[in-house]
Formats: structure tokens, C-alpha cells, sequence
């Protein structure tokens, strides 16, 4: 197993496998419980390559799909080879843009900022989660659509905002001065961890919530979104992922505590 392989090329596999492009509409996304809303338009959101690749043993798990054979070759962590189970850390490579499938011995030894002269980082396992955002927070947050994920680099300091769609990650314009004001108002927006943690946000029947979130969790979203989108709307089989995805956040997640900046 190779740490380069994940997201990027997952992607690329499935374009031709499973759904067809032409199932895969490019353009929609699922909003709120999963139904069909335009995107931004293609000068406002594009496809991302700079998102960080899946693990391939999670890739793999993906594109096996829920009729694979149960018995599968044993994973491995991507650091040392020795042999992991199927749940399991990550470590993000931050040179690579990468995210690796790690043995608890190799993650534990980059849960320090300064271990691996920084450039490995465990993901951490924290799962949190703030009162509902009021409707008027969610419009000054100008997200296109009922889902996104919203990334900070430690390195250039800048904050991205990313969608799941049938055409993979697609990155959208954020308000940089709209965001800075929430933070004020809503301290768990500026409380993830760089690189490693991810803003989750979802606007449906539960109303607009924010959580913080382990940063691969947002990409196996995405990767099971090309996987799973079918048609215009995405069909029945992706919406049920999301519902299931968000009903997993909720059940996982702690109340934010701002003094503390901990669940």
C-alpha cells in the first residue's frame, strides 16, 4: 500500500466504474435531507485537487462496495506494515497532502504538533457540536449548499470551504469577513484543529448545525458520494448515506464548551 493512493486517484477509478459520468450530474449537490439544489456556477466552484487523499485501505473499502466478498487481504499500516484492523487511525502527511491508514503504535507518535518535525499528524477521534446556527447565521455564511465542510491550513494560515458532489470535493467562495464575525458569536467555528479537524455544517430538518469533526471523515463522505450518486438528485442510495453519516455525528458528538475549547 502506497500513502500517495487515495481521494485523487479513488476518484479517477470511479469516473469509469460503477455510475457513468453521464448518471453524475455535475452542477447539483444534496441539500438538507438529500434533495437536489444548484451549485454555485462553475466560475464559483470547482472540483478540488488539493484536498487530502483517502487512506487506500479506506479507498478500497469504498470501491469494493456492500457486495464484496468478506473475505478481503488484511490491512496494513501505511508506516511500519504490521497488520490493523478495520478501525483504525489516520496520520495526514502534510507534504503529501495524504492522509495514511496507521497501526495504534504509529499513531501515537505523531499526536504531538512537533513529532515527525511536523509534518505528521494524527487525526484526532474528537467529535463536537454547538446550539443550531439561527437562520440568519446560516445566510451570512453564504454556503450554496445544505452540506459543507470548511478546512484551515496551518501552513498558509487560510480557511477553504468544500462540498461533496458527484464530481468529487468541489471547493466554493467563502466570505472570509462573514466568517470572522461568527467566530465572535460562535467560538467552536474557529476551534478546529489545522490540517487535522474539519467544520462540518448542515442545514435540514434538525436545522443549520456545526460541528467539529475528524478531518478523513469528511473525505469518506466524499468519496462515498461519487460512489453512491446516481442520477440528477443522487438518488436514494446517497441520500440515505448522508442521513446516516449526519445521524453518526450527532450520536458521536459532545457539547462544545467555549472556555475550556473542549467537549
Amino acid at each position: 500500500m502506497t500513502p500517495e493512493a487515495g481521494l485523487r486517484r479513488y476518484a479517477r477509478q470511479r469516473a469509469g466504474a460503477g455510475g457513468s459520468s453521464s448518471d453524475a450530474q455535475e452542477g447539483t449537490t444534496l441539500t438538507g435531507a438529500g434533495a437536489a439544489r444548484p451549485a454555485l456556477s462553475p466560475e464559483h466552484a470547482t472540483p478540488s485537487a488539493a484536498l487530502a487523499a483517502l487512506p487506500e485501505a479506506l479507498a478500497s473499502r469504498l470501491s469494493a462496495g456492500p457486495e464484496a466478498p468478506a473475505a478481503q487481504a488484511a490491512e496494513r499500516c501505511e508506516m511500519c506494515a504490521a497488520e490493523i484492523p478495520a478501525e483504525h487511525g489516520h496520520v495526514a502527511d502534510l507534504e503529501a497532502a495524504s492522509l495514511t491508514c496507521a497501526c495504534r503504535a504509529c499513531y501515537l507518535l505523531f499526536t504531538q504538533d512537533s513529532a515527525g518535525r511536523g509534518r505528521y499528524r494524527a487525526i484526532p477521534d474528537r467529535y463536537l457540536s454547538d446550539v443550531p446556527l439561527t437562520p440568519a447565521e446560516w445566510d451570512e455564511l453564504q454556503v450554496p449548499v445544505g452540506l459543507a465542510f470548511f478546512l484551515r491550513s496551518s501552513a498558509s494560515g487560510e480557511l477553504t470551504a468544500f462540498y461533496p458532489s458527484p464530481a468529487g470535493p468541489t471547493q466554493c467562495e467563502l466570505d472570509l469577513a462573514a466568517w470572522q464575525r461568527l467566530e465572535v458569536s460562535r467560538p467552536l467555528l474557529a476551534a478546529a484543529a489545522p490540517d487535522v479537524e474539519a467544520i462540518l455544517v448542515s442545514n435540514g430538518e434538525a436545522g443549520a448545525e456545526a460541528f467539529i469533526v475528524p478531518v478523513d471523515v469528511c473525505y469518506e463522505l466524499v468519496g462515498r458520494m461519487r460512489q453512491l450518486w446516481r442520477g440528477f438528485d443522487g438518488g436514494t442510495a446517497a441520500r440515505e448515506s448522508i442521513t446516516a453519516f449526519l445521524d453518526q455525528v450527532r450520536s458521536r458528538a459532545k457539547s462544545y464548551l467555549p472556555e475550556a475549547g473542549v467537549g
